[in-house]
């Protein structure tokens, strides 16, 4: 994992497209500010790791019917 540190108002570039600056510090909070092409998708890991782990149950349902309807024929 890369760890940076950067103070109030600066940014890192990521893949020269994505621009995330640190907008505000409240105690052990920080705000953080994302500029993105409208092609991105950006989610909090907690939601994206739920996300995945839908897209995986969903799969192994849709697995799981599919064999379904060879054994029935």
């Amino acid at each position: 994992m890369l760890y940076l540190t950067r103070k109030l108002g600066q940014s890192i570039i990521v893949n020269g497209n994505i621009e995330m600056k640190l907008v505000e510090v409240k105690g052990k909070t920080v705000k953080i500010g994302f500029e993105f092409p409208k092609d991105a998708t950006i989610l909090r890991k907690e939601v994206y790791d739920k996300v995945v782990e839908q897209n995986k149950q969903a799969a192994i349902g849709s697995a799981s019917e599919e064999g379904k309807d060879d054994y029935f024929k």
